[in-house]
């Protein structure tokens, strides 16, 4: 399946259905008076996080979404049927923002969030209603309230527990094809991967996503080579992984390069865990990588796992530890959505 991150959408919700103008005809009845009924609602336009779903691909096929009309109201006080409201699925993660792209509408972070895009017109009064002592038989009927309509731009942003980050060619892709399912396209050249990529990685009876973004270049915060885009794939992942080549000639400005537009993009990008590593060790002698870990250690100041996607060297260990921190970020979040807990002076 095709991955498309970014999509436009028109909703329209119902009009109102319009009230009627009737009155009571019945033998022996000759002053039977008004019984025009009510017209029925229009209907709503909903949105609504599915499970099951990681791309914004089928709105490249349908992007107008319209709910029906509300029914007239008929004689003998017979209110017109509600239109039938409709509702969009969405992945998770889904950002809906107003047509300027800016102002964001509704943020879909957990699976069954819902939210009104567009609300039904109310309907329109029939005679019934305007019947009062002074006016026995009033003529009016009000025409039902138009629905809403807007144009809405979709962003998706991958749910992920780990992120990749690296320059090009850094190996991101050949190292989720080798712990996980997905298959990437991998080749030997830089921006092999277009879109973004989700991998489910088994690890001792356990199991956590790994999302791999396009390479970053220096000046993706700011838009180049689609950055922004990217960057936002891995505002919700718990941790990062950042991997550097450990054949590319200084590795200690790769990693500079690629924590300068994460802190330069913002929203706590540079503030999350991360775990740095060293691949494609394979291709150079036990000396070589050596070294490039020591300069890469004495910038960074954090431990460097070495790895190779290829063989398979490393990458264990490079999973238990990348488990582990999940979990960390993961308990953090938790305690910090149930608050503090407060002490009740209570001793035993």
């Amino acid at each position: 399946m095709k991955f498309l991150d970014e999509a436009k959408i028109f909703v329209r919700s119902g009009h109102g259905g319009s009230g009627a103008v009737s009155f009571r005809r019945e033998k022996y009845i000759e002053f039977g008076g008004p019984n025009g009924g009510d017209g029925g609602r229009g209907g709503d336009v909903w949105a609504e996080a599915a499970e099951g779903l990681n791309t914004l691909i089928d709105f490249r096929y349908a992007q107008h979404f319209k709910a029906d009309r509300g029914g007239n109201g008929q004689g003998r006080d017979k209110t017109g049927a509600a239109g039938n409201s409709i509702v969009i699925k969405v992945p998770v993660g889904t950002q809906v923002f107003e047509e300027d792209r800016e102002t964001l509408v509704a943020d879909f972070a957990n699976e069954g969030d819902r939210i009104l895009l567009a609300k039904g017109g109310d309907p329109g009064f029939g005679n019934t209603r305007y019947k009062t002592s002074t006016n026995r038989a009033p003529r009016r009927a009000d025409l039902g309230w138009p629905g809403e309509e807007r144009w809405l731009w979709l962003r998706l942003k991958l749910m992920a527990d780990a992120g990749l980050v690296g320059l090009p060619n850094a190996g991101k892709s050949t190292f989720v094809s080798a712990v996980s399912a997905a298959k990437p396209k991998i080749a030997d050249y830089p921006f092999t991967t277009l879109h973004p990529q989700l991998g489910v990685v088994e690890l001792d009876e356990v199991g956590f996503v790994v999302a791999d973004i396009p390479g970053l270049i220096e000046g993706a915060s700011q838009g180049a080579g689609l950055g922004t885009r990217f960057l936002g794939h891995i505002e919700r992942c718990r941790v990062l992984l950042h991997l550097v080549d450990v054949t590319q000639d200084g590795v200690g400005e790769a990693y500079k390069t690629i924590r300068n537009e994460l802190e330069s993009y913002g929203w706590g990008l540079e503030d999350k865990q991360e775990i740095l590593a060293l691949n494609k060790i394979d291709s150079l002698i036990p000396e070589q990588v050596e070294e490039q870990r020591k300069e890469l250690e004495s910038v960074s100041g954090k431990k460097v796992h070495l790895l190779s996607g290829a063989t398979g060297e490393g990458t264990t260990d490079l999973l238990r530890a990348l488990w582990t921190d999940i979990k960390s970020e993961t308990q953090k979040a938790k305690d910090l959505a149930n608050g503090p807990v407060e002490d009740s002076g209570w001793q035993p």
